[in-house]
């Protein structure tokens, strides 16, 4: 997701500082009604009425029993309603707690068998009120005075507007089926593969979408507007990608112009650090949004206005920021970090923004060069506040804060500590190999990099994930000694770290009692490499 501007800041600390609801549990928990079975696939029927903001449709759920059970939970966020659930043809009844519908199917299931169920559903979705922030249906006019509608919905919830098994942790391992039934003068985009369209009596079409690999609820999209198709190819790791630029008609030929050439730019170089893009089989595409944008899997929301920078600003205030389009960059890099590999809670949501986050500074250097990558990483930590770990509390649908900047800031000094780029690359794509399609923790991630890099990292997540506290370097100089030790740091905190002494590299393993360098002579210069988010302090030292 695009990074949350500083409006949202002091609202998000408020919401955070009020206690957890049954409504936070029902949504984060991965409890009883919904243990027992895994969605397998949703066949999802959506007719939206664009004059009005009333949508109605039925979802087809198909799962794989785990364990007895007879009663699931399905979400749907009023005011949208179930209206009905049928199993097996027959009526289920259910009893509604918030917005989690527990439906009875009147029997215990048996492990490892298959089933489905189908539920009819309408009303009028919430609509966003700053999207993609504040998400639900976005309903717009494009400059022609005509429809434009589009839908955000993560960390919301997609029950907001369809019902589903509204929990991260479980993806419909075999995609999902999307059809939209629109007047006959609109387009409706959605995800994966376009099939086709379907004429009806009453002059609607009906348009067919598949997904066929699995995908978070909230990256299921609907666009509708007045939009024309660019098609493209993409020789890339994996043969032919198929390619799709879907813009509204009279901005075909700035799309023409300018997508193509950015989109290629960023699959060249992120196939590069993180392997082939992870969904061939359903396309790239790319669809002009009135919100900035979103990662919704191989249907990228675009709001930048066909320009480089963040709606034409620079977020490093380096000037770095403007040679490139932010939306391009950090939406798709949510393909291979977040899409691909996708968190099983949103507390672990640094897995997404932080590697994502750093995919801008990867596409920095492979374009330019190393130097403005590391500038522009620096110059983003201004956006850091550390006013809570980054790891959220789990179970309860809240993630931590500073995901974004700061989870890049740890995955660079990582970079620093590994000193060496051809392992670091290695790492970044075993994790799309290891964990792709699969949804993870962040102890998942943190043991796969501690394991292929043999560094125990482990203090350092540590440090950096689970507390506020940004170590301090103290450093004293005692004629051909340099006396150094941290603070500000958990008592086993252990990290090493790069320092100039008179422009001549050294490399120290600082812990949280003093230690000991002896140089050739008494320096006149010392610095901390500025790859490292840390502080670094000149002070005299005590045990």
């Amino acid at each position: 997701m695009v990074r949350v501007i500083l409006l949202f800041i002091l609202s998000t600390q408020i919401v955070l500082s009020q206690p957890f609801t049954k409504s936070d549990s029902l949504r984060g928990t991965l409890n009883g009604y919904r243990s027992w079975w895994d969605v397998l696939h949703y066949k999802l029927n959506i007719i939206p009425a664009v004059d009005s903001n009333y949508l109605s449709g039925t979802n087809q759920i198909k799962f794989k029993v785990i364990k007895p059970g007879s009663r699931l939970q399905v979400d749907m966020q009023e005011p949208m309603q179930i209206d009905s659930v049928l199993f097996h043809d027959k009526k289920c009844n259910w009893v509604k707690t918030e917005f989690a519908y527990l439906i009875n199917l009147e029997k215990a299931m048996v492990p490892n068998s298959l089933d489905s169920i189908q539920i009819f559903f309408s009303g009028q979705p919430r609509e966003a009120k700053f999207a993609p922030w504040d998400g639900g249906i976005s309903r717009n006019k494009d400059e022609k005075g005509r429809h434009w509608i589009g839908v955000s919905c993560q960390g919301l919830g997609a029950s907001v507007w369809w019902p589903n098994k509204d929990h991260l942790s479980d993806e419909p391992d075999l995609g999902v089926y999307i059809t939209v039934t629109i007047p006959d003068s609109l387009s409706a985009i959605c995800n994966g593969k376009f099939l086709y369209i379907a004429s009806n009596p009453d002059k609607s079409k009906t348009w067919h979408y598949r997904v066929e690999n699995p995908i978070n609820n909230y990256d299921i999209t609907l666009n509708i507007g007045h939009y024309i198709t660019i098609t493209d190819t993409f020789l890339g790791r994996k043969g032919v990608l198929a390619l799709e630029y879907v813009v509204l008609d009279y901005n075909e030929e700035k799309a023409e112009q300018y997508i193509k050439q950015e989109v290629k730019r960023m699959l060249h170089c992120f196939e590069f650090w993180f392997g082939a893009y992870p969904f061939y089989e359903d396309g790239y595409r790319i669809v002009e949004t009135s919100y900035l944008g979103m990662e919704h899997q191989s249907a990228i929301a675009y709001g930048n206005g066909f320009a480089n920078g963040y709606i034409g600003r620079d977020r490093s205030s380096t000037g770095i920021g403007l040679l490139w389009d932010f939306i391009i960059v950090h939406e798709s890099g949510h393909e291979w970090f977040g899409n691909n590999i996708s968190a099983a809670d949103i507390a672990d949501n640094w897995i997404h923004e932080g590697f994502t986050t750093y995919s801008e500074v990867l596409f920095i250097e492979h374009y330019w060069n190393k130097d403005s990558a590391n500038k522009y990483l620096k110059g983003i930590r201004s956006h850091i506040r550390n006013s809570q770990n980054m790891i959220g509390p789990y179970g309860v649908n809240t993630e931590g804060g500073d995901n974004y900047e700061k989870g890049a800031n740890l995955i660079h000094m990582i970079r620093q500590i590994i000193n060496n780029d051809s392992t670091f690359r290695k790492i970044l794509v075993g994790l799309n190999r290891e964990f792709g399609k699969k949804t993870v923790n962040s102890e998942e991630i943190e043991q796969f990099i501690i394991k292929e890099s043999k560094i125990n990292l482990k203090p350092i997540f540590n440090q950096y994930l689970r507390s506020t506290k940004i170590p301090k370097l103290n450093l004293r100089q005692e004629q051909d000694k340099l006396l150094f030790k941290w603070e500000n740091c958990n008592s086993n905190f252990n990290m090493p770290i790069r320092v100039f002494v008179d422009k001549k590299e050294y490399w120290l393993k600082p812990e949280t009692k003093i230690k000991e360098l002896r140089l050739d002579k008494k320096a006149e210069k010392i610095e901390t490499d500025a790859n490292f988010y840390v502080e670094t302090i000149l002070s005299k030292l005590e045990n």
